[in-house]
């Protein structure tokens, strides 16, 4: 990794996409669209990179920050498709586009949250706890069993990432949550999302309760 000091610049070939990709986590993807099959085939030829940058429906260009994909496997299918699976590595920023044809390749620098001094360990526990509350309370209003995976991560940072990639419906607050360089305000901004989910999911169960 570069140091803070000088700035580790390089060409990446991106894919605008209506996801938010976090670092360590995975995205499969069905390659069928012609110029990214190009891309695909370009990438397995060298180092099986790209950025996965959020599509903004809103604003009709992709995000400026967004996070590069590693294609660990892939399958090739009849007519050129593709079934990959990516995983997600470090995050960058887009300083200017190289070329749009016959996909975007973009000149990024690499980011990484920022040191901090504040007790993050706590923070994660909250967090952990709260996720814990929030997949018991949708187990019991569903009457389905939920579980929380085995290898939930328990590095602040890491679980920040996981706890991202998991809010389902909510692209906008996700890629705010990529584009922060402070884990603890990660964090914290997960625990009121988590604790406003928990609350209306605590009042849902106690409708429920006193129905039947």
């Amino acid at each position: 990794m570069a140091s803070h000091s000088s700035i580790a610049v390089r060409e990446l070939p991106l894919f605008p996409l209506e996801v938010v990709l976090f670092p360590g986590r995975p995205l499969p993807l069905h390659i069928f669209e012609f110029r990214y099959r190009m891309m695909m085939n370009t990438i397995l030829d060298s180092d099986r990179r790209f950025g996965v940058l959020m599509w903004d429906q809103v604003k009709g260009q992709p995000a400026t920050i967004g996070c590069c994909a590693e294609i660990i496997h892939f399958q090739r299918l009849p007519d050129d498709r593709m079934k990959i699976l990516t995983l997600g590595q470090q995050r960058f920023r887009v300083l200017e586009y190289v070329r749009e044809k016959p996909y975007r390749v973009g000149l990024v620098e690499w980011i990484e949250d920022q040191p901090t001094n504040k007790d993050l360990r706590t923070m994660a526990m909250l967090v952990d706890q709260l996720l814990r509350d929030v997949v018991h309370l949708s187990a019991k209003l569903t009457d389905q069993k939920i579980e929380l995976p085995e290898d939930l991560p328990d590095l602040p940072l890491e679980l920040s990432y996981w706890v991202a990639s998991n809010l389902d419906g909510v692209i906008a607050e996700q890629q705010a949550l990529l584009e922060m360089q402070d884990t603890a305000s990660r964090l914290e901004r997960e625990a009121e999302i988590l604790t406003s989910t928990r609350n209306h999911l605590a009042a849902r169960t106690a409708l429920k309760d006193t129905l039947n």
